[in-house]
């Protein structure tokens, strides 16, 4: 056993950290689109390097930035009221299993509808303004957060509830002190999830009625053919939907650093 431990340590004493990984991985594929694009002679309306996409975003980055603001409010606000509903009705629903029996299926039925179908009856319902985008950015990231919540709270093993209920635990306290710690790791696997689909919600919504936001504003570059802009625009959203989603895993780092998803092994301290 202590003889193996010296070759563990000689061969992984030294690793790329992962994000390092997907930087270098990352930048070989610009750097291949790159190539491809200029040794091909691909035509620029058809698909522009990367560093033509760059030079837009910084040639246009006024009006980016503006639109910017108005789709992040959408998606933070969508976002935020998608936690505020679900993870309670989710605390709810696994409380009382009767409640879950009728609601489930309702759930269900409820997300199979496409969002983009919907989206009209949404701005008919609500107006123009900002609220319908913020409608439809909550309706995408309801469900992961809700589901990924339910089973995070009926997780908690029936032995440790029963035990809390001999030594005269009222429900609350069974709640408070084991359901929802233990329920936290599937909370933010949900939260994950939707922090990339309010993203989606948002565009949407702007793709059905807006006078700004970079849903519209992508409509507009397409329209126009300005495929540059497109792509630009494209690669904002997905900045934002990063953005959002390492906000959530950071959170996820502050609040729960005991998860086994966040334990990494020391450079040369694994033990045999």
């Amino acid at each position: 056993m202590t003889s193996e431990a010296p070759n563990k340590s000689n061969s992984r004493w030294w690793r790329w950290p992962s994000s390092l990984d997907s930087t270098l991985l990352a930048l070989g594929l610009l750097l291949l689109w790159e190539a491809v694009v200029r040794i091909g002679e691909v035509p620029s309306y058809l698909l522009p390097p990367p560093s033509a996409i760059f030079v837009r975003i910084v040639a246009d980055h006024s009006l980016l930035l503006m639109h910017t603001l108005v789709t992040a409010n959408e998606v933070v606000v969508g976002f935020a009221l998608a936690i505020v509903v679900s993870i309670p009705l989710a605390a709810i629903l696994a409380q009382f299993r009767t409640l879950e029996r009728a609601l489930y299926p309702i759930l269900v039925a409820s997300q199979t509808i496409p969002k983009v179908a919907i989206a009209p009856l949404i701005v008919v319902w609500f107006g123009f303004g900002l609220f319908p985008k913020i409608v439809i950015a909550f309706l995408i990231c309801f469900f992961p957060i809700v589901i990924d919540s339910l089973i995070g709270f009926r997780s908690t093993p029936k032995e440790v509830i029963w035990l809390a209920r001999s030594m005269g635990a009222p429900r609350r306290k069974i709640f408070l002190n084991f359901q929802l710690p233990g329920a936290l790791p599937n909370i933010f696997a949900g939260l994950k999830v939707a922090s990339t689909l309010a993203v989606v919600g948002a565009v949407v919504g702007e793709f059905v009625a807006a006078d700004s936001g970079l849903g519209y504003q992508l409509i507009v570059a397409n329209g126009t053919l300005d495929v540059g802009l497109s792509f630009a625009i494209l690669v904002v959203l997905s900045l934002v939907g990063i953005a959002l989603f390492a906000v959530v895993d950071l959170a996820e780092r502050l609040l729960l650093p005991w998860h086994v998803s966040h334990r990494t092994s020391g450079h040369g301290k694994e033990k045999s």
